[in-house]
């Protein structure tokens, strides 16, 4: 690209895990586009790990989904506990098939793959080292002017879909709000090699003192993942071990670690998601808590429904604003969905004064017909179409 505009139907800023399979969206639907991205590469480290069914079937429908498969774990079980004693298992082996279980891929995997796929495709879609400086909106089309490797560009379309996460660049330049709360909850997480006897299967520990989960990953390793009384700034290895050693007497010791990370949880929601020519997709509109791993998936869910949108709007323009409106308010419930199904996912894991009562109701959960409905709910199947 030379210093002169060129124009596209769509403009994608940020090509992580959304924008990029975004942009595999749209070059189904014919639909011109360009990504651009101010990282040389994807960004190193496991972060979000869990596909689930519900984004399977969608890589399932742009034909990339072997790949995932073949390079993640397949969790189709997970066994609960309070403290160290096993009140219950969880299957998704009937939930429906094939794609009864969810996979665990760390997110730079996840990334790599979607670019691969994206650039077998169209190897000119993704323009890295693109530092967007600023953003103007015309009546007719939206202007984006960029850097990249020393030069300035311009590049106007239709329409600017912001893809560049929570600190959204999009967001803030068209002044859209960004509502919510932060929780009290805080987790401590970390990769360790895998040292347990659950194998493929996850663990959650309802302890005392707080939740502990446990998550399988590929290359015999394991995600540990602990709530904390508050959040810690530097994390240690040492801290976590002795957590998870004096609530489960599991011992990390001699286990290898490749990342540990401090977070807190928020949720926050985009109003409004659309504005104008401008849309927000993923953390850019939404920010859910990671209890649950929903958050990735209701990005790429977002996306598969704004490329169906924007094919009907740009062979309809009289109808764009009614098309765009409903899109908005199919994100908006469907991420008021998974607030509410994280919200309950860290509530079952904080101290408590009434352990018994929590027991009894994650036993009740366990129990057929409602562990069916509870396996529905964790793999995040109806998050579009359940009532909030």
């Amino acid at each position: 690209m030379n210093s002169l505009s060129e124009t596209y139907q769509v403009i994608i800023i940020g090509g992580g895990p959304v924008g990029l399979y975004l942009g595999l969206c749209l070059e189904q639907a014919d639909i011109s586009y360009i990504i651009l991205e101010k990282r040389s590469a994807p960004r190193p480290g496991s972060r979000s790990l869990g596909i689930h069914p519900v984004s399977l079937e969608l890589f399932k429908e742009l034909d990339i989904v072997s790949n995932f498969i073949r390079d993640g774990i397949k969790i189709q079980q997970g066994h609960a506990f309070v403290n160290t004693k096993k009140i219950g298992s969880l299957s998704f082996k009937s939930c429906p098939k094939p794609y009864n279980f969810i996979l665990a891929l760390p997110q730079h995997q996840t990334e790599t793959l979607l670019e691969q796929a994206l650039t077998k495709r169209n190897p000119n879609a993704l323009l890295r080292n693109a530092e967007v400086n600023t953003i103007t909106e015309h009546s007719q089309h939206v202007e984006v002017n960029f850097e990249q490797n020393g030069k300035m560009h311009t590049v106007r379309a239709k329409y600017l879909v912001g893809c560049d996460g929570k600190n959204s660049l999009v967001r803030r330049q068209s002044n859209i709000a960004f509502k919510g709360q932060q929780y009290p909850d805080t987790y401590i997480m970390g990769d360790f090699t895998e040292n347990t006897h659950f194998g493929s299967d996850a663990a959650i520990f309802l302890c005392d003192e707080g939740l502990i989960e446990s998550f399988p990953l590929p290359n015999n390793h394991r995600r540990w993942v602990v709530k904390t009384d508050n959040y810690i700034d530097d994390v240690s290895k040492d801290q976590l071990i002795s957590d998870v050693f004096n609530r489960i007497g599991h011992s990390l010791s001699d286990a290898q670690h490749t990342m540990l990370s401090s977070f807190g949880v928020q949720k926050l929601i985009a109003y409004p998601m659309v504005k104008n020519r401008t849309i927000l997709v993923g953390d850019a509109a939404h920010i859910v808590s990671p209890i649950g791993g929903q958050g990735m998936n209701l990005g790429w869910l977002d996306a598969r429904d704004l490329a169906d949108a924007l094919l009907q709007v740009l062979g309809n323009t009289f109808q764009k604003h009614t098309i765009l409106n409903q899109y908005q308010k199919r994100r908006e419930h469907a991420a008021k969905n998974a607030i509410q199904r994280a919200e309950m996912n860290m509530k079952l894991g904080r101290k408590i004064t009434t352990p018994f009562f929590r027991k009894q109701l994650v036993s009740l959960m366990l129990t057929p017909p409602i562990s069916q409905l509870m396996a529905n709910i964790f793999t995040m199947r109806g998050i579009e179409r359940w009532p909030v």
